[in-house]
């Protein structure tokens, strides 16, 4: 199965960057039960892909989600997202039906 998920030029670049710190070639993104609105969004490093994970490569940059959390990311978008109070990874997802003000957990 493959999903149809997007990353901006500023996350990539970002990946790429947190790629050479954490000797690892995958940047993972899974969602889990729980946060403020049902779900949240977890971000990881990995050193090898499980059977599975679905890779997506964009920008020179390979993701790897897992078979559960494929469902939740489809047609989402990643960010990254640099601001006064901080930086951070951002997902943009038109599944989601609500979203906590601080933007990590969702519900659907």
């Amino acid at each position: 199965m493959t999903i149809n998920f997007d990353l901006t030029q500023a996350a990539a670049k970002q990946i790429k960057k947190l790629n050479k710190i954490e000797e690892a070639p995958y940047f993972r993104i899974s969602v889990d039960g729980g946060g403020c609105s049902g779900f949240q969004y977890k971000f990881d490093f990995d050193s090898k892909k499980q059977g599975n994970d679905v890779e997506i490569i964009a920008h020179d940059v390979k993701i790897l989600v897992d078979d559960i959390s494929q469902d939740f990311l489809k047609d989402a978008k990643l960010d990254y997202v640099e601001e006064l109070l901080g930086s951070f990874f951002k997902i943009t997802n038109p599944n989601a039906t609500a979203s906590c003000g601080c933007g990590t957990s969702f519900s659907i």
